[in-house]
């Protein structure tokens, strides 16, 4: 899918900015990483795994590339498509642009009495990418070089993945320095009402990708979105795919009324942290689990 010019113009209000020739990589500065300039306070990947928000790229190789339309994505799904069509642009063209696109998304800090003018400087130097603003990266043709060339440029990668591409997780060549799985669904009928998978046998290959994770050597995280009055039930399900796949931690977030999910969510579908607290060790507690950290202004929770 290639977006429209008013795709892109309505994309580029809400603050993206492309990448390379072809409209289907961008980046955003992230609320965390003006919140830490201005020495407001961080974002909990930086409290959980010790990143510095400031220098967070959060970026996207695929935004109009997704394999499902969730309930409650703040993304604008009508922009969405579900298979890589079209030419696509150089992992090292991808890179040079996001961070340059980075560096003038926050200049306007140096002009701003309230920041801390060493983290200003240093956020045009970004280490870690966050490759997980929209769409699903492993749709990306070249994600594995992508990965590779940020490694080869000293970059901590988190790359976030709907586990629907367990083929090429398989072949990526160097492994990112963590490695994300959303779990959003306990069984196969809340996935698919939550998740909306537009492909065949969408909840058996994310069987397949939490299986796999285990043989990873990075730090492998599984994220739960807990939407309350649809998936946060059968903490037993949830516990017996989390001990299948083996990983290092589990994030369960609160999902939050915002962006496009409006429109198709209510707000009584946002957990308190207090609710999220509760069904994150409700889990722990069936799959040798507790919880090792947390952040109240995220509403999510880490399991370990």
């Amino acid at each position: 899918m290639i977006l429209t010019t008013e795709q892109r113009q309505k994309l580029e209000k809400m603050g993206y900015r492309f990448a390379g020739e072809n409209y289907h990589a961008a980046a955003k500065i992230c609320h965390w990483t003006k919140k830490s300039i201005l020495d407001e306070g961080v974002c909990y990947k930086e409290k959980f795994y010790g990143i510095e928000s400031h220098r967070c790229l959060q970026m996207s190789p695929s935004i109009p590339f997704c394999q499902q339309k969730c309930f409650f994505c703040w993304r604008d799904l009508s922009s969405t498509d579900i298979k890589w069509e079209g030419p696509y642009d150089e992992p090292k063209e991808i890179i040079e642009d996001c961070i340059q696109a980075q560096r003038k998304l926050l200049c306007g800090f140096f002009g701003n009495e309230k920041a801390n003018k060493k983290k200003a400087l240093e956020s045009g130097d970004p280490k870690n990418a966050a490759i997980s603003l929209a769409g699903e990266p492993m749709l990306y043709p070249e994600i594995g070089e992508l990965i590779s060339e940020f490694n080869r440029r000293d970059f901590t990668t988190f790359l976030v993945s709907n586990g629907l591409t367990p083929s090429k997780l398989k072949e990526l060549p160097q492994d990112p320095t963590q490695l994300y799985i959303s779990l959003d669904a306990p069984q196969k009928d809340t996935y698919q009402k939550l998740c909306r998978p537009q492909i065949e046998g969408a909840w058996e290959k994310l069987n397949d990708s939490l299986e796999l994770i285990s043989t990873f050597g990075c730090r492998k995280v599984i994220r739960i979105t807990a939407v309350r009055e649809k998936n946060m039930i059968d903490p037993q399900g949830y516990a017996d795919l989390i001990k299948k796949a083996q990983p290092d931690f589990v994030e369960v977030k609160a999902y939050m009324f915002v962006g496009y999910s409006r429109q198709r969510m209510a707000l009584d579908n946002m957990p308190m942290f207090s609710e999220v607290k509760d069904f994150a060790k409700d889990i722990g507690n069936l799959c040798g689990m507790e919880v090792v950290n947390e952040s109240t202004e995220s509403r999510v929770v880490l399991l370990g």
